[in-house]
């Protein structure tokens, strides 16, 4: 499917950017496995601390008001690295991936926030996403194939 839509960017002559941080990078990597991606693919960070986040122009006071773990975060990273390459989306993807509580499983610990940011119309498209997968491995996986349906239905 990344496939599908790294050819669609690049007939629309659009770019994408991304900043990761639960993924850890995994999306930059399946992005950049498809032949062609760097037609399309300007720039992408993991910045996996917040102190990187806010130097990188993530709003600290967002972080403070609604921590980290939050869809307002996920959103101005997507705004940011938007920005910051001068693309046409931007994708911000933060969270937890820590393997859920049989007793309360939807909690801050298994939530992840995307949001990908199309700059051109200023318009945010955000999600989150419950994980039960028993690895961080997989939930990070599945995370990117969450992102991938959402860029394939945008874009």
């Amino acid at each position: 499917m990344m496939k599908e839509i790294v050819e669609k960017l690049t007939k629309l002559n659009q770019t994408i950017s991304t900043m990761e941080s639960c993924t850890g990078g995994l999306l930059a990597n399946t992005i950049t496995n498809i032949e062609g991606a760097s037609e399309v693919y300007k720039f992408g960070v993991v910045p996996y601390s917040n102190e990187y986040k806010i130097k990188l122009g993530v709003d600290k006071q967002l972080i403070e008001k609604y921590t980290v773990y939050s869809q307002e975060v996920a959103s101005n990273m997507a705004h940011t690295i938007a920005n910051i390459a001068n693309a046409n989306y931007g994708i911000g993807i933060t969270g937890k991936l820590n393997k859920p509580d049989k007793n309360n499983q939807f909690d801050k610990d298994n939530v992840v926030y995307i949001s990908i940011y199309n700059s051109s119309q200023k318009k945010y498209y955000n999600k989150k996403i419950y994980l039960d997968n028993d690895t961080r491995e997989n939930s990070k996986k599945y995370v990117v194939d969450q992102v991938i349906q959402q860029l394939k239905q945008i874009i």
